[in-house]
């Protein structure tokens, strides 16, 4: 089999299986960045391209390369791939679907923590030598709030967030969810989360947290008009994807104090280069932004996790067996 991997080289070999089978395949070994035209001459006759989540997979690309059979994404992501090109050029898409569910989660739970705790001010008057004024504020005021004190909306409710709903369910958060097709009941006692509508949930919840895949449908649906049905002093996680969020929105909403804080671990236009619009942004808003580099998914745990499915699924195309977690509809499976 002829594997053409985009991403990072050393991959494929890194979480390469000790199996016969893989011993068998060819891989050809390409950076992110390139055209098609030099893709497609790097290996003209591979049958499976894997690629980094955040590498485009066009159309172009699919129509140059005859024998593909299969494009498998490395993560959990699958926006960058041409799914009607490779629907129409019968290649079957895949993803790693739960591979780093467990990651996300306690990269989600990471950034509610550091907002209620406000872990950035409280850094810098440690190092500043202001410890004990904030502490005494702090302790006058009474506002520094447990997890258990939170009511936290989770909007989608796929592997991620059900594995953020029973992490925030052993702090003792109240936990509500919205997502098309509501949960069976047994379900939602399992994972200690109760359905409530999207403006419901965001007029209720003092935190509000994305769980969502990037489709037509959800693209910038966090703009205005989804921050302004937001609880006064609210906080926003993303640990998602950046396309999800309208950043100007986000902005004039951290900036006007209709949300408290937000906790970033994804940005849309990545990589992020200094001149991303919430970089660009006055004091007062990115002091608001806890920041960390879209690393919630990539523990080592989750990459041997990713790379088992992704191994599977090779010798189960090469087998001629059903592939899994297939999130497309070649033609040829009409």
């Amino acid at each position: 089999m002829k594997v053409l991997h985009i991403g990072k080289a050393e991959n494929m070999e890194r979480y390469k299986p000790d199996t016969e089978f893989a011993q068998t395949v060819e891989t050809a070994e390409m950076t992110m960045g390139h055209t098609p035209e030099e893709y497609a001459a790097a290996m003209p006759d591979a049958e499976v391209i894997v690629a980094d989540a955040i590498a485009e997979i066009s159309g172009d690309l699919i129509g140059r390369l005859p024998a593909l059979r299969m494009i498998h994404s490395e993560g959990v992501a699958y926006n960058k791939i041409d799914l009607d090109a490779a629907s129409a050029h019968q290649v079957s898409v895949c993803n790693c679907a739960g591979m780093n569910a467990s990651a996300v989660a306690e990269q989600t739970i990471l950034l509610m923590q550091g907002m209620i705790k406000n872990i950035i001010v409280n850094d810098r008057a440690v190092r500043d030598g202001r410890q004990i004024m904030v502490k005494e504020q702090y302790m006058a005021e009474g506002s520094l709030r447990e997890l258990a004190d939170c009511r936290v909306g989770l909007i989608g409710l796929g592997d991620i967030g059900k594995a953020t709903a029973q992490l925030l369910a052993a702090y003792g958060a109240e936990v509500y969810y919205y997502k098309r097709h509501r949960l069976e009941a047994e379900e939602e006692v399992k994972y200690h989360a109760m359905y409530l509508p999207l403006d419901d949930l965001l007029v209720l919840c003092d935190i509000v947290s994305l769980h969502l895949p990037v489709t037509k449908e959800t693209e910038n649906m966090c703009g205005r008009t989804f921050f302004e049905k937001m609880k006064p002093d609210s906080y926003f996680v993303n640990t998602s994807r950046g396309e999800l969020v309208d950043d100007e929105a986000l902005a004039e909403a951290l900036q006007s104090g209709k949300l408290a804080m937000a906790g970033l671990d994804t940005l849309d236009n990545e990589p992020v280069q200094k001149e991303h619009p919430l970089l660009q942004q006055p004091e007062e808003v990115t002091g608001k932004i806890i920041f960390t580099p879209h690393i919630g998914g990539i523990t080592a745990s989750s990459f041997r996790r990713g790379y088992a499915m992704i191994w599977e699924n090779l010798e189960r195309l090469s087998d001629g067996k059903p592939l899994l977690r297939v999130v497309n509809r070649p033609v040829s499976l009409f």
